[in-house]
């Protein structure tokens, strides 16, 4: 049962930190030997589409088009494609004035992934840019974006995806806010080693030659899209300068609700993407896809319960007080999570709370998720997140 416990514990750990300080040593040793990469300066620029798939976004999307107008990017070389797919509300009809936007509304809801291959013959950019309808890009977004393609093993690129946290935030605004923090770091640190293994919907981008329509009922589309161009062979980019922001989820419910469907679109991307999983095809790949994804959505969140039940079972089996204080440690830090699922429904924020009451939310996500799909409760059609006012 030690052994049982320490294993545990060294997957959990591994996961959740280990493989952040590993990748940290691994791009130090690579520094060492290798040049930074580098960007030609006046490059021809590739031509752009970008994709904006929408579903009931009136109070958004006014917004989402000035800011989409406002991108830095010649016109001539920019397509701007906006996809409704079932929208109920007036989204369509504050789209269509805007004469440099090709709107394309069908009154059935398909889901996200419908909607983009109703678009895809509509696409003119050798590059696709996808965003979401209620994140905003940085002006140079695109710019930063496509440089990377200059590199011809680059098949997709992705943004940051940036929460907009005041100092007032309740427990999912900071928790989510530290989170995308600490993945952005991840995600820069995988590129540098080697590639992305994935990207967030809010703001990523392909070679239009490499897409591949991807099955329809496919819950995270941006995930399984960037992946299925990485088993081809090509890198997935990552580019910090180019972001996308928003705002937190509205409350902490709007964000297990988030954070439930994604987990079981994981456990649906694990289960098809075989070749990411193989490492016969591409080794350093498959290590990152493992450390980085496939063990946050698969087993560690089960881990940690019987972790803390093989340290229960030690301690009343033999009494160690080294392991008798190592329960106590896991019984604050859960205690700590309680007290602050209690003071977020009373509306009291205490900043030391949010972080493990966050970690927990998150990994009883991955759990339900992993239910919901295996007991196919999960639709592919997407379900926009009530978002907080900015």
């Amino acid at each position: 049962m030690i052994i049982f416990f320490w294993a545990c514990l060294f997957i959990i750990t591994y996961t959740f930190v280990g493989y952040g300080l590993l990748l940290f040593i691994l791009i130090k040793i690579k520094r060492s030997f290798s040049r930074p990469k580098s960007f030609i300066s006046g490059a021809p620029l590739p031509t752009v589409t970008l994709l904006v798939a929408a579903w009931n976004e009136e109070v958004t999307i006014i917004d989402k088009i000035k800011n989409t107008l406002q991108l830095d990017y010649p016109k001539e070389r920019l397509q701007i494609i906006f996809v409704t797919d079932g929208s109920t509300d007036r989204t369509p009809e504050l789209i269509h004035p805007y004469q440099e936007i090709v709107l394309m509304h069908n009154s059935d809801r398909g889901g996200k992934m419908a909607a983009i291959k109703r678009a895809m013959p509509q696409v003119k950019g050798e590059v696709i840019v996808f965003s979401d309808a209620n994140t905003f890009l940085n002006r140079e977004a695109l710019l930063e974006l496509v440089k990377h393609y200059q590199d011809t093993k680059v098949g997709a690129v992705a943004g940051e995806k940036r929460i907009l946290v005041n100092q007032h935030a309740d427990a999912s605004s900071a928790g989510e806010g530290f989170y995308w923090k600490y993945e952005s770091r991840l995600k820069k640190w995988d590129y540098e080693l080697y590639s992305n293994v994935g990207a967030a919907g809010e703001l990523f981008s392909i070679r239009a030659s490499l897409y591949e329509p991807i099955e329809s009922d496919t819950i995270i589309d941006d995930h399984m899209i960037a992946m299925r161009i990485a088993e081809k062979g090509y890198l997935i980019a990552y580019e910090p300068a180019a972001y996308a922001s928003e705002t937190a989820s509205e409350n902490t419910a709007e964000e297990l609700k988030r954070k439930i469907r994604i987990a079981a679109g994981g456990i649906q991307s694990i289960l098809r993407l075989k070749i990411a999983a193989n490492p016969f095809h591409y080794p350093i790949l498959t290590f990152q896809y493992l450390s980085h994804r496939v063990l946050r959505w698969t087993i560690t969140p089960f881990l940690l319960i019987l972790a803390l039940l093989a340290n229960i079972w030690i301690v009343f089996q033999h009494g160690h007080q080294f392991y008798t204080l190592l329960l106590m440690a896991q019984g604050i830090f859960y205690t700590l999570a309680l007290l602050g699922l209690l003071m977020e429904r009373k509306n009291i924020r205490i900043k030391t709370l949010f972080i493990p009451y966050y970690f927990c939310m998150m990994n009883y996500a991955v759990a339900a998720g992993i239910l919901r799909y295996i007991n196919q409760n999960q639709s592919a059609a997407w379900e926009r997140s009530k978002r907080k006012m900015a």
